[in-house]
């Protein structure tokens, strides 16, 4: 290497020495000082791990002074060069020796990094071009963030989501009945919302019993990390700002909380958001005169919230008078007189009967093509023979329903994928123990209520450990133990899940099984840490391995799902029927593969068999679900616990309670199958849309596209990958990795799949998606850094002659950061393939097929090479930049077409539909009007700026 005192050389291993100068010159050794840091280096001359610092004509530096120069030329004396061009700040000539080079001067452009010798390796130049074609195509995607969660793939809460997520500030309520998956739809709208950018604030308020349910539900499944926020969170927070609300950007509070505290609620008020979501919102009750104090605060804050989502299984549940009243919180303006509202149901009642026949292609009679007639729009009826036309008709029912837009309730009579429950009663023999214990407890009286009493006879257990002592001896004699010893043994290949009230009961089964008979099994409760609860469902979930069985104690494992198991014991019976509804719907969900064994065991003679026929005779609450439960159980309860209280001995009672709840549990389903608004369910299921969204989804997941890109992703980085079997990875930071920390990795690690169904079955394991915090900021890692921004490559061709250059660029056509407009254009990646000519060779040569043909080169002869081909390099890059700017404007005008086209095509339809439909709000007109001009401006200011580069060289050894 030819070395002059003073020249500017920069480190290949040191890059953040900054510019080196050489301060000393020997025969073997060069010395170079580092003035950024203050350090010096030796080097052997004929091996020194350096490169020359030169720069060309076009280039920006800058100066020791910090004034920049564009340099017009460059001259060389005595090994030393000289800068010529326009000083940046006078708009003077000037000149610059490179001694007086800024010592801490970046080589940000790819061009600078590559002519400086900072060569990448070549598949971290693939990885960088990788990740800017999925960042493309990942953000254009119309299915984006529709089920990036950790969820099923089920049809209806895929349609509302889908619907509701894609809009501005929806206002909406969920109404689908207990078990639909409320919270998952609620979920999966915030997470669109939230990843498109149209809501950068959320609130979500919820009783104190659900806050660490949605906490955690909003972690596990959706990667949304919550605030909490209590009293204590508020006092902690006025640290960083006056208004403690103003410190994060996802909130979740409880509603009892705000509406306790006066101030908070204030304080929430002057905060900016833009979703606000209440869940269990049939607590908000009104009336005309006093509305309750919830519905007061929510009322408050939704008046100036764009977006909120309601949540509630029973609209109904505090009359229809207050159901309307939540349809208010909606849009006030719309909802402001109820026996309008009524009126106006009574009007669409009609055209439910007109939408089945549409549905079901039955012909239509007069009647109903009278109802259908205000909606043909001057079209003959004849056409309804046509399946195109009736469907065409039946979406515009339902996008002109009255509530159509801001209701969605969904019930299991319309939905189809439930298994069937098969009960199994298993009266047992009441052991003597108990019979004595129940007997002396009984002589020596009580001062408890009837309620206490009724539901400590469902205990004997209990009341036998008060007089004999001893905490699990009960286990060495009661009947439902050896039964439940011989039914695990009998079921060796299935897993059994088991629930019973409380979490010693849990405990002590747990041990019996494993010590008496060896089972393998697992307790879950509540007095366990989230990280306990996490390894023991995972090891119920494991296949091979597992633990056969699982003891859940109440409410040990809500918001769990266990659907890989269909065996079910329920060791004991709750009092309330929702409770037990929860506990089977822990394995009856859609998608579960069998039908759920129901298996109750139950002493003979006591509470626990009279609880068991009310439920199994009076309300038919196992075979399944039961929407009237509560409001039965409210009726006859006095009756039931006075029952209970004294150990089912009244047959008579019993027959006649049985009877009478038989006869109530019909009634009030009947009363509720007359309430039913079919046209809102078949609005709310997505029947008629003719697109199946979750084989859409199913054909994603099954693309192994991601699983390839983050495996290279996560080798590049360096992060460690430990293959686990059964579609688990387990990921592990490490010392060697290119930054501090991987996003979205703690540093413990974590484990990993790319299959739904494996995430689905255990909760310690991440789902990756395109969409989750791993990826996405991994992406984000590559692209904004340098990583992959140069190379130097090889190929071995022999049909082309030794020697021949291809230069390789990647463009990024970009415009003003805006999360409508990257549903039309994302920051677009323009390949450019150029020969020696200039000609361009992209569509001829495909990225894949010709990087397969590369060979790396190190580092040292990839600096060479490029050194000796600077002044080409250089014509090719000045070549490049008009083909580049062509390509970009056929892709901004693409994507101006498909912007008017599909907003166009929406601010019509908004337009039209608000002439019919009343809940479409001047707002979201106005918004869609504004959006298509800010989206015409933004795309008239895209820039393109070159992202990466790659020197080929043609070599046939």
């Amino acid at each position: 290497m030819p070395f002059s005192l003073g020249q500017r050389w920069i480190s290949d291993t040191e890059t953040d020495l900054g510019l080196g100068a050489i301060v000393a010159i020997d025969v073997r050794m060069v010395t170079m000082l580092f003035p950024a840091c203050g350090e010096n280096r030796m080097y052997a001359k004929e091996d020194a791990p350096v490169t020359r610092v030169m720069f060309n004509p076009g280039d920006t530096i800058s100066s020791h002074e910090d004034w920049e120069l564009e340099v017009a030329s460059v001259t060389e004396q005595n090994g030393l060069l000289t800068y010529h061009g326009t000083r940046l700040d006078t708009g003077e000539p000037a000149s610059l020796k490179e001694t007086f080079l800024n010592h801490f001067i970046k080589l940000n452009k790819p061009q600078e990094r590559l002519f400086a010798g900072q060569i990448d390796k070549i598949g971290r130049y693939n990885l960088r071009y990788q990740a800017l074609m999925h960042q493309f195509n990942q953000r254009r995607s119309p299915l984006r963030g529709l089920a990036s969660g950790k969820v099923s793939l089920i049809p209806h809460q895929l349609h509302i989501a889908k619907e509701v997520g894609g809009r501005y500030a929806p206002r909406v309520l969920l109404a689908d009945e207990v078990g639909l998956g409320k919270t998952i739809e609620a979920g999966m709208i915030i997470q669109q919302q939230w990843l498109s950018g149209r809501a950068g604030r959320i609130l979500i308020l919820v009783p104190d019993a659900l806050i660490h349910q949605w906490l955690i539900e909003m972690m596990r499944r959706f990667n949304l990390h919550f605030a909490l926020f209590d009293e204590e969170r508020c006092v902690e927070a006025f640290a960083d700002a006056a208004n403690p609300f103003d410190t994060e950007q996802l909130i979740l509070c409880s509603l009892d909380f705000i509406t306790k505290k006066r101030k908070r609620f204030e304080q929430l008020q002057e905060s900016d958001w833009d979703l606000l979501v209440v869940d269990e919102a049939h607590h908000l009750v009104w009336d005309a005169e006093r509305p309750s104090r919830a519905y007061e605060v929510v009322e408050a804050l939704a008046e100036h919230t764009p977006g909120v989502l309601l949540l509630t299984a029973t609209p109904d549940q505090q009359g229809h008078e207050s159901h309307f009243a939540r349809l208010r919180l909606l849009d006030p303006e719309r909802f402001y007189d109820y026996d309008a509202f009524l009126a106006e149901e009574e009007e669409y009642q009609p055209l439910a009967a007109a939408a089945e026949a549409l549905l079901s292609d039955a012909p239509l009679d007069e009647t109903a093509k009278a109802r259908l007639a205000p909606f043909m729009d001057g079209q003959d009826d004849g056409n309804l023979a046509d399946p195109a036309t009736r469907q065409k008709l039946l979406a515009q029912l339902l996008d002109r329903h009255g509530t159509g837009r801001l209701l969605f309730r969904n019930t299991r009579q319309a939905i189809k994928g439930f298994p069937a429950r098969q009960l199994q009663l298993h009266p047992l023999p009441l052991p003597n123990q108990y019979k004595t214990a129940i007997r002396v407890a009984g002589m020596m009286g009580s001062h408890q209520d009837t309620a206490d009493k009724a539901l400590q006879a469902l205990y004997p257990e209990d009341i036998y450990r008060q007089f004999e002592g001893g905490d699990n001896a009960w286990t060495q004699f009661d009947s439902r133990v050896e039964w439940l010893l011989e039914y695990t043994k009998s079921r060796r290949n299935d897993k059994i899940l088991i629930i019973t009230a409380r979490a010693g009961v849990a405990l002590a089964l747990e041990e019996v099984l494993r010590v008496r008979e060896g089972i393998r099994g697992t307790v879950f409760h509540e007095g366990m840490s989230l990280l306990e609860r996490d390894k023991a469902a995972a090891y119920f979930a494991q296949q091979e391995g597992g633990a056969q069985v699982m003891i859940c104690s109440e409410i040990g494992s809500e918001g769990r799902n266990f659907q890989f198991a269909h065996q079910l014991v329920l060791f004991d019976l709750p009092l309330n029927p929702d409770l037990l509804e929860q506990r089977i719907g822990r394995l009856d969900r859609i998608g579960q593969q069998h039908n759920i064994d129901i298996h109750v065991p139950y002493l003979e003679g006591t509470a626990q068999q009279a609880l068991t026929l009310w439920y199994h005779q009076g309300m038919d609450a196992f075979s399944k679900p039961n929407a009237v439960g509560q409001p039965v159980y409210q009726q006859v309860s006095e009756r039931l616990l006075a029952l209970l209280a004294d150990h089912g001995q009244d047959e008579m009672a019993l027959e006649q309670l049985i009877a009478d709840t038989r006869s109530l549990t019909q009634e009030l389903n009947s009363q509720m199958e007359l309430g039913r608004d079919r046209l809102l369910e078949l609005n709310s299921s997505g029947v008629i849309l003719n697109r199946d969204l979750a084989a859409e989804l199913t054909e994603i997941d099954q693309d192994p596209t991601l699983a390839i890109f983050a495996i290279k992703l996560f080798d590049e980085v360096g992060v460690h990958q430990d293959d686990r079997g059964e579609n688990a990875i387990v990921l592990r930071p490490t010392e060697q990795m290119l930054i501090p920390s991987f996003p979205g990795l703690p540093e413990d690690g974590a484990s990993i799949t790319f299959d739904r169904d494996t995430a689905l079955a255990r909760d310690d394991l991440h789902l990756l998606s395109w969409d989750h915090p791993m990826i996405r900021g991994g992406i984000d890692l590559v692209l904004g850094s340098e990583i992959g921004t140069t190379s130097v490559a090889i190929l071995k061709n022999k049909a082309l002659p030794v020697g021949t250059q291809f230069l390789e660029l990647i463009f990024v056509a970009e415009s003003a950061h805006h999360a409508q407009l990257y549903r039309f254009l994302p920051p677009a990646p323009i390949r450019l393939l150029l020969d020696k000519n200039g000609n361009d060779l992209a569509d001829k040569v495909s990225f894949e097929s010709f990087d397969r043909q590369l060979s790396p080169v190190n580092r040292h002869l990839a600096s060479k090479l490029v050194n000796a081909s600077q002044t080409v390099i250089h014509q090719l890059l000045q070549q490049a930049q008009p083909v580049a700017e062509q390509q970009m404007q056929v892709l901004v005008e693409q994507a101006r077409s498909r912007m008017h086209e599909s907003i166009g095509q929406e601010l019509q339809r908004l337009q039209q539909l608000a002439k019919v439909n009343p809940n479409v709000r001047e707002s979201e007109i106005t918004h869609v009007q504004e959006l298509q001009d800010e989206l015409d401006s933004l795309l008239s200011h895209t820039r393109l700026k070159l992202d990466a580069i790659r020197y080929i060289v043609v070599s046939h050894q």
